[in-house]
Order: C-alpha cells, then structure tokens, then sequence
C-alpha cells in the first residue's frame, strides 16, 4: 500500500509541486507543476506576487489529485526572512516585500543605535544581513500596514494559513527572523519591545511535522484532497533540505546550493560563543530539535542573472550550455568576492563582474565563458574560506561535503568544491528540499516514526555522486591570490 503526499517547493527564481509516493520503505518522487516566482516592482519597491503563488500551490495540488488520486498530506517551504501582515479579519494587508527591496539599506545602523550588535547575537544567533526579517519589520516601523497588523506570518506560514485557515510559525522559518531566541526556544519579544515593534503579533511556533489542519472546503473540491492534511514540513527550504541528506558520517559538512548557497553543519544546540559572532554565522533551526550552523554565501545568482541578462539581448542559453563555455575559459583569470554589494541586486550582472574585476586591478573576462568561469572558481574558493571558519567553531576537520539542491546537477562547480576544499563531495539528491519536505509530511502522518528512520529512507533511496579533489595545488595558489583582492579600503581581505 502507497501513500501520497505533495510538496510545495517555493525558490526565489521558480516553484515546484512534487509528489511523493511512499510504500513504507523507499519514497519516488513526480514534479507534477512547475511554475516561475517573479517579484512585481511597484512604486520604487520589490515585491512578492503572493497571490498568483498560492494560485499556483492550488493548481499543483488539483493537478497531483487528478494524477494520484487521494493525496493524504500537503506542505510548503519556502525561502527565509521574508513575511506577510494580516489585518483582524484574516486579510493580507498588501504584497509581500522581496528581501531584495532597498528599504532595509539604512535598518541595520538604526537597529545597532538602540541594541548593540553583540547583544542582538547573544539573544538570537543570527548572522547580520540587511534582508533579515529584523530590520524589514524595523523599516515598516511606523506605516499603517504595520499599525493594522494583527499577524505576522513568515511566508510558508502565509500559505499553510490560506490552505487550512491556521495561525502558527514553524520553527526552521522562525529562527530566520534574527527575533527568535534558540536557547529558550521562544520568541525574543524584548528585542521587538526595545524597537517599538509589536511583538504580539507573532503566532505560535510549532515542530516540523506538525499537523496544521485540514485543508478548507474551497480547496478541496476534487475527491482525492477531501481528506488532505496540511502539515508543517522544516519550512525553511534550507531546513528541508538539509533533513535529507544521505551522510553517514557526523562529521560532515553541507551545501545547499541553489540562489543562495548556505555552508555549514549540523549542530545538537545552537553556537554563540565570541567566534561564531566574530565569524558572522547564524544558527537556524533544523529537524527533530537539531540547528544547522551555518554561513548565507552568494550562489547560483551569480550565474543566474548572467543568463538573464544575456537572454535579455537575445541569446539562448541553456545552463549546460553556459557550463560548457566556461570550461573552454582561461582558469583563475581573476576573483570577486560572491558576496560584495555590488553583486546583491546589479542591473547587469556581467558588466558588475567586470567592473569588479577591474576596480581591483585584475584582467577582465571579455566572453561568456570567461565571466562565468570567474564566478565559479570564485565560488568554490568562497566555500572554500568558509569552511575553514566552520572548522574553525566546529573544532574539528570535516571529512566530507555534501551538495544538495540544484547546484549539485552543476558538475564543474562540484568538481571546482572538490579541489578548492581538497575534501570528497557528494553531490545530491538534486531534489533534497522535496525530500525532506516529504519525510516531515510522513511523520506527521504517522506512515514513518522517526527522522532517524526517515534518514535511513533517504539513503537507501538515493545515491549521491562522489567527486573526489583532483590536482588541488593550483587552487592552494589561487586562494592565496584571491584573498589578496581588494575592493574598497584599501587592503580589505574580501575572500576571508
């Protein structure tokens, strides 16, 4: 006997309702719906089109019951920090802000003035980004959206919300706030009262595999979702993600590779000591009460907005196409830091690599090719300084890497990870934040009785794929060199 479940997979660039089949002992997976996440720019600011996206986790549920059938479960994860307001009736009070919009620029020094940064990390674990939920509510502090606010929900909860009609904050997405305390497992209210911000509009925070409720009335018209449940996976897709990766060692690492890559490890309670502040690494939250250490390191954008801007002129291209290119190109050409300013939201990613390159007195890729191959040894070699930090707090050497989510289908970027961190990769399962988006629904549904069970599926389902390092001296002498590159002050270490 099978049961079926269906995954709401939302990424910043596209969404995906998957199908899991479950028999008891190994899971098959079916994409049923594919569909693109494009912000809406409205009077100066970036926002999600929310409700063409739920319009979309509709049609992917009512095309999973007219192919499988009763689905028993239905649950959504989605990207961090970004959130929704509900006015006292159950309405959203306007879209969604994108964690891209330029509001948050000035948030950070007007939240430091009035709470020191130290003490924002000893409360919170969370590393410092301006796009963190903390400084986006700071910038709404003040406006009538937030003066008629009677709910906040982060936006997975958002969904399951319109799904079932149910108020909660799953945990994994809470803890991206940087207004969620790990050590107590509560919301840091204080740190919203010392901002003037209202901290009772927060929900209630439940587990991953958590049942939510049923799904309402109006969206289980075809007979096969009558019976459908929604539950919580880890709603942050990070969280998902990393809930099924197949190691069998513990002293592993992990990349979950997609717009952004996210390098870290899985820890029992958060890390809060004085070099995981100085380090700037957050502590989010994971399954079955664990935290994933870790860094948020610019990933696949790179590449991303480079086939964007280059499909805007009229070329298409294809990413295997784009891989292919940057294999003919010249090797460490030049550097950038993935994470500098000038690369978060660019008009023409390209030109802002070449720029780069150029205001730090390197050569300057001219072709596709070369402006690719730039960014991914540039990438690798990021990963490759980040996890001598995790080293670092962690305190011990990392055996093993592994590469879940889209970017582990990008061969040379796993082979370059390899090299440039001398340490095995395996790359895989690509569809990692379905997985475990679907072994939570299968807990919560009571077909599978423990993550530790739930793991053993995953491994005996899927097979990642080895890339053992190759000839690392050369990136040995190309992480000095890049280290070396300024942007800025004058002798700034940007890489470390």
């Amino acid at each position: 006997m099978t049961t079926n479940y269906v995954a709401m997979d939302l990424g910043a660039e596209s969404g995906r309702a998957v199908v899991g089949v479950f028999d008891g002992a190994r899971l098959a997976l079916r994409i049923v719906h594919r569909f693109p996440n494009r912000p809406v720019r409205v009077a100066g600011h970036l926002h999600w089109d929310a409700l063409r996206l739920f319009d979309e986790v509709r049609n992917g549920l009512d095309l999973a019951a007219r192919e499988y059938g009763e689905i028993a479960s239905v649950g959504v994860d989605t990207w961090g920090v970004d959130y929704g307001l509900l006015d006292r009736t159950g309405a959203l009070i306007g879209n969604p802000f994108h964690y891209r919009d330029h509001r948050t620029d000035e948030m950070m020094a007007r939240v430091f003035a009035r709470i020191p940064r130290q003490d924002i990390f000893a409360r919170t674990g969370i590393q410092f980004m301006k796009l963190n939920t903390l400084y986006q509510l700071a910038a709404a502090a003040d406006t009538p959206a937030l003066e008629a606010a009677w709910h906040l929900l982060m936006m997975p909860d958002l969904f399951h919300y319109w799904l079932s009609g149910e108020i909660t904050g799953e945990f994994t997405i809470a803890t991206t706030t940087q207004f969620y305390d790990p050590r107590q497992r509560v919301w840091a209210t204080d740190l919203l009262d010392r901002l003037g911000l209202p901290p009772g509009i927060l929900p209630p925070v439940i587990q991953p595999a958590t049942r939510v409720g049923g799904l309402l009335a109006g969206h289980a018209e075809h007979p096969g979702l009558r019976r459908t449940q929604v539950i919580a996976p880890a709603c942050h897709d990070t969280g998902s993600a990393i809930a099924a990766i197949p190691a069998r060692s513990a002293r592993f690492a992990y990349i979950s590779s997609g717009t952004w890559s996210l390098l870290g490890s899985v820890v029992a309670e958060p890390v809060l000591t004085e070099a995981a502040y100085r380090l700037d690494f957050t502590n989010e939250g994971g399954v079955d009460g664990s935290f994933r250490l870790l860094k948020n390191i610019t990933g696949l954008w790179l590449i991303q907005e480079c086939r964007r801007a280059w499909m805007r002129d009229g070329a298409e291209l294809s990413y295997d196409t784009l891989v292919g290119l940057a294999a003919q190109a010249r090797p460490f050409l030049a550097f950038i830091d993935p994470d500098d300013p000038a690369f978060s939201a660019p008009d023409d990613m390209p030109r802002a690599i070449q720029d780069y390159c150029a205001a730090t007195g390197q050569a300057i890729p001219e072709d596709r090719g070369a402006i690719l191959r730039v960014a991914l040894e540039s990438l690798a070699l990021k990963y490759r300084a980040t996890l001598d930090k995790l080293e670092a707090i962690l305190g011990y050497r990392v055996e093993a890497i592994h590469v879940v989510g889209g970017g582990s289908q990008n061969k040379m970027l796993c082979q370059f990870t390899a090299d440039a961190c001398g340490r095995p990769v395996y790359a895989g399962p690509v569809e990692a934040t379905a997985i475990g988006n679907l072994m939570a629904q299968a807990i919560g549904n009571g077909d599978c009785a423990s993550w530790a069970e739930a793991r053993e599926i995953v491994q005996a389902t899927f097979s990642p794929i080895l890339y053992e390092p190759g000839e690392t001296a050369p990136w040995e002498t190309a992480y000095v060199r890049a280290a070396a590159v300024s942007h800025g002050d004058a002798g700034e270490d940007r890489l470390r």
